[in-house]
């Protein structure tokens, strides 16, 4: 039988955010200072050793970026470099030893590779997640590094990260728990990140938002990041500025954007510090990015007891949470997804096709 890409019997235009167990993986392990050649192996089931440091100590890190389709049926990857270089400097933080870009390269090609007939077509909407993933395995007790570690890349096509098909307007909690500090962990794509804010999500849900916001640690005042996704704003002086903190982690998507809308919107960018309250009304447009959420505006924050609608002045209060989404944020995720998918020329060499 032939093997396609959108093979699957999926409704691919109703897929959520959630995992779809596909076919194969891709599965390398270090042991005795040096990476074995690695494979794909068929189950998805990951026999640990109970002492394993990733169980305890949550030494383990990891990476999320999308395939797409184009019209002309290539499969399409976006900077996987960069999420190559996140994962080195992560596994550093953590005392893990490196996954080489080849080693890399090779299972992130081989995993979507392997999986063609659940790579979502072209026009559905849907895309195909790549996780690639690195964690401290082994018989282990006291707080060291792991004797061995296991990198395994697996895929699952997905839908929109929020609830909201295409670009919907989200609103956002803030937080009273903080994310992170300047000098840890933040600004890493580690595991332990992630579970601590896992009660601030579910309280900001409980609130009416779609995820929290974090301010910083030492002064609660200025934006870190939502908690799956990091922020941009549209200023009155028609810049467009994303915060600049230690504790936040260097975004693909938004460092992209940035440039994006620099070269291609001829916007005045800038990464600085950004004091939520003092400069709320001087706030015009606001969207969370991210690989999973792409860029989801942002209508409205609660914060001080109250929800604040962004661009108020304008728009006044009876958008809620489910206003218009504004110019700038359309423009630039049409740009973004337009490259994504093939279809908008990028001088950039962002773009890597797969090959089959």
């Amino acid at each position: 039988m032939n093997r396609k890409i959108g093979g699957k019997a999926l409704n691919w235009s109703e897929l959520g955010f959630e995992y779809v167990k596909t076919d194969r993986r891709f599965s390398a392990r270090w042991r005795d200072g040096q990476w074995d050649e690695g494979g794909m192996i068929d189950s998805e089931i990951m026999p640990l050793h109970e002492g394993s440091p990733a169980l305890h100590y949550a030494q383990e890190c990891f990476e999320g970026m999308k395939a797409q389709c184009a019209r002309d049926g290539r499969v399409l990857l976006f900077r996987p470099d960069l999420n190559s270089e996140r994962m080195k400097q992560a596994a550093g933080r953590l005392l893990m030893p490196q996954v080489p870009t080849e080693l890399f390269m090779r299972g992130v090609d081989a995993a979507v590779r392997e999986n063609i007939e659940w790579i979502p077509p072209f026009g559905s909407g849907a895309s195909l997640y790549v996780r690639p993933m690195l964690i401290g395995v082994g018989e282990n007790l006291g707080l060291r590094p792991a004797p061995e570690f296991e990198f395994r890349v697996f895929v699952s096509p997905v839908g929109p990260y929020y609830k909201q098909a295409g670009l919907a307007p989200i609103a956002l909690a803030v937080s009273e728990m903080d994310r992170a500090a300047p000098h840890g962990t933040g600004n890493f794509k580690v595991g332990a990140n992630y579970a601590g804010g896992l009660l601030a999500t579910r309280k900001a849900q409980q609130q009416g938002a779609s995820e929290a916001l974090y301010l910083d640690a030492a002064e609660n005042r200025y934006i870190d990041e939502a908690g799956s996704a990091n922020i941009l704003v549209v200023m009155r002086n028609g810049s467009l500025v994303t915060p600049r903190s230690s504790a936040i982690l260097p975004s693909v998507t938004r460092r992209s954007i940035m440039q994006l809308a620099a070269d291609r919107l001829g916007m005045p960018i800038a990464e600085r510090p950004i004091d939520l309250r003092a400069e709320f009304d001087d706030f015009v447009e606001m969207g969370a990015c991210g690989t999973a959420a792409v860029v989801s505006p942002i209508a409205r924050i609660w914060f001080d007891g109250a929800w604040h609608v962004v661009n108020r002045r304008e728009l006044g209060d009876d958008i809620g949470g489910s206003g218009t989404v504004g110019p700038v944020m359309q423009e630039l995720y049409d740009l973004l997804v337009g490259i994504l998918q093939g279809e908008i020329a990028e001088q950039y060499g962002w773009i890597r096709e797969v090959p089959l």
